[in-house]
């Protein structure tokens, strides 16, 4: 698949603010294996392969097990994901899907008993960026497989 353009070459202004979002997320105090998991499994909902990529090899770098990333798509049947890992995965779904599932109250009290009102707008931005990043790859046809995790 070609690269339609390089988004962050034409629209730097623009680049830089989704780079801003994905900074506070990254600072939030969110564990990072927890983030990769979130930005993993909203990836495999959007089909955005050059995120899949880029989290995966980063979710790896941070110590994340391949059983858990292979078994992300299955995560409710999978016993490998604790409490807390399942209310994230449970809110990334709903909100990524928001336009089918608006988000039920039921998701919502189960990731409230997970996580503090800080931690949950902190997730839900950190869901929010991880679309927008994966609207951005897809529409544009990112290269997947060229990612490399810093050093």
């Amino acid at each position: 698949m070609k690269e339609r353009m390089n988004y962050a070459a034409v629209s730097p202004d623009g680049f830089r603010a989704l780079l801003g979002l994905e900074q506070h997320v990254r600072q939030s105090g969110l564990e990072h294996k927890l983030l990769e998991l979130v930005k993993t499994r909203a990836s495999q909902i959007n089909g955005c392969a050059y995120c899949l990529d880029m989290h995966t090899k980063d979710a790896r770098a941070a110590g994340e097990t391949e059983q858990r990333l292979y078994g992300l798509s299955a995560w409710r049947e999978a016993p490998y994901y604790d409490e807390r890992e399942r209310a994230a995965l449970a809110w990334t779904e709903a909100v990524t899907l928001v336009s089918e599932t608006h988000v039920p109250d039921e998701v919502y009290e189960e990731a409230r008993r997970y996580f503090d009102e800080k931690e949950l707008v902190n997730l839900t931005l950190a869901v929010v960026a991880i679309n927008g990043w994966n609207r951005m790859a897809v529409a544009f046809r990112k290269t997947a497989g060229t990612y490399q995790v810093p050093a």
